[in-house]
């Protein structure tokens, strides 16, 4: 085998022609289409991790508003209690007046009737007592014995005496 100079020289100018030709219209669209392809992962890159940044904040506003709301409904539920509590306590004053006032009408209606009751009581005895005057006049007792007869007669008939 023999070294030929001329050979080496000549595959030497086709590399060299080749290298050039390569990245001309090779490695440039090549290294542009990879250079891209740095940018576009980069930006996926930000991109992935604006979002999960994002995410995070959409996630600690979320808990926030559900901690609000939680709040807001223990407050609803406990000024629901309050006002409740306050419905009863008008309601049982609402009762309270009201038993009162049938009470002191009850009362009312009681002494009436018993005002009227002892005024008929004192018409009647003032009625049998007259009769019974006007008896005992018409009559003449000689014994105490005939009188309390008829005294116990006219009782009878009012309702005083068994």
């Amino acid at each position: 085998m023999k070294f030929v100079w001329e050979n080496l020289v000549l595959a030497m100018i086709a590399i060299i022609i080749l290298y050039i030709l390569l990245s001309k219209y090779a490695f440039g669209p090549l290294f542009s289409i990879l250079e891209k392809r740095r940018q576009m992962v980069l930006q996926e890159i930000n991109e992935a991790s604006q979002s999960r940044e994002q995410a995070v904040s959409y996630v600690e506003e979320q808990k926030q508003a559900l901690e609000a709301a939680r709040k807001e409904a223990y407050e609803i539920i406990e000024q629901s209690k309050k006002t409740s509590g306050k419905h009863a306590d008008q309601l049982m004053a609402q009762a309270k007046e009201e038993a009162t006032r049938i009470k002191e009408e009850a009362v009312r209606e009681i002494a009436s009737e018993k005002n009227k009751a002892v005024l008929e009581l004192r018409n009647e005895v003032g009625a049998v007592s007259v009769k019974i005057a006007s008896k005992l006049l018409e009559k003449e007792v000689s014994s105490d014995n005939v009188q309390e007869e008829l005294v116990d007669q006219y009782l009878k008939e009012v309702g005083g005496r068994p």
